[in-house]
């Protein structure tokens, strides 16, 4: 198994919780976004950043917010059809999920110099992302990443 394809709190990383314990130690935000609103992407990196509030570990915020954008914005750009983006924070980390509603799969992109910074989102995630992920959905798909050190002690 690949480091992305691993999911954060493995078995005897921790005290194993209760589902309600685990839910009330949980910050979430979820928030619609509509077809074709870039501006969107700016509010939903804000909230999340409110979300986050202050803390030492900046570095981890600027990185969930770098690739919050990256998946929303690939989300409203590629399907032609608006998004819902869910972000929980808990104690093993952030999970962000952005949930489209169109079937296709995405592939990351090996872009070429003429394509100046089109085409490398998915590479931001692959590469500062501690776990990511695709998977469909009843209706569409939902393109995932996890941030665990830095971002767990907010």
């Amino acid at each position: 198994m690949t480091r992305h394809q691993a999911g954060l709190g493995s078995a005897g990383s921790g005290p194993v919780r209760t589902p309600d314990a685990q839910q009330r130690d949980q910050r979430l935000l979820c928030r619609r976004v509509g077809q074709s609103d870039l501006g969107a992407v700016r509010e939903v990196r804000h909230a999340l950043r409110e979300l986050l509030g202050a803390s030492p570990q900046a570095e981890a915020a600027d990185v969930a917010e770098l690739l919050t954008s990256e998946l929303v914005t690939n989300a409203l750009v590629h399907t032609g059809h608006g998004a819902v983006v869910t972000v929980t924070v808990g104690e093993a980390g952030l999970r962000v999920e952005v949930r489209d509603f169109m079937p296709t799969l995405p592939t990351p992109y090996v872009p070429s110099s003429d394509d100046g910074t089109h085409g490398r989102g998915l590479l931001l995630v692959q590469a500062l992302a501690d776990a990511w992920g695709v998977h469909e959905h009843d209706r569409g798909k939902v393109v995932w990443f996890e941030l665990g050190d830095g971002v767990a002690r907010y």
